[in-house]
């Protein structure tokens, strides 16, 4: 019987797939899923207490443990446009909506932020896109609605307005 020399051993294991060999994975840790969840949770409670820096804490640990968690980045976005910071709430929905396209929440707050921004023809893009989602049937499209119908009455909203 021929013996299996250390360079075929080393040449057999780089050709398996990386997370085989537990490298290069990028699944979570088994405890992050109940740690994210957690913070979530955390994330939603500092929603309600309208504590924005909290929220933005919590919910951005969750996106680290899953960066593909659209509802987190949806948060994320939400707070940061009521802390203000409408830039950070632009990149948050952006990666709210780039890793889920029909995310209505999103649409609804992004919508929200260009309405902050003087920007209502970007709004009445999201809006277009509710209107596709949910056949102008939703919630986020009639929220979406009604706020654009105050801006283009005059009535602007501020980082503070929750509309």
């Amino acid at each position: 019987m021929k013996q299996t020399t250390p360079s075929l051993l080393l040449a057999a294991a780089l050709l398996l797939p990386l997370p085989v060999l537990g490298i290069g994975s990028d699944d979570p840790p088994p405890n992050a899923a109940n740690a994210a969840r957690e913070d979530f949770t955390r994330g939603r409670a500092a929603i309600d207490k309208e504590d924005w820096p909290g929220a933005i804490n919590a919910f951005g640990r969750v996106v680290r443990a899953e960066p593909r968690n659209a509802d987190a980045w949806n948060w994320i976005g939400y707070a940061s446009r009521r802390s203000g910071k409408l830039d950070d709430a632009f990149k948050a929905y952006d990666k709210a909506l780039a890793a889920d396209p029909g995310h209505r929440g999103a649409h609804e707050y992004v919508g929200e932020a260009w309405l902050m921004a003087s920007k209502p023809d970007k709004a009445e893009e999201h809006l277009a896109a509710l209107a596709r989602l949910c056949n102008a049937q939703c919630k986020e499209y009639e929220a979406l609605k009604q706020a654009l119908g105050n801006y283009l009455a005059g009535r602007k909203p501020s980082a503070m307005s929750n509309w």
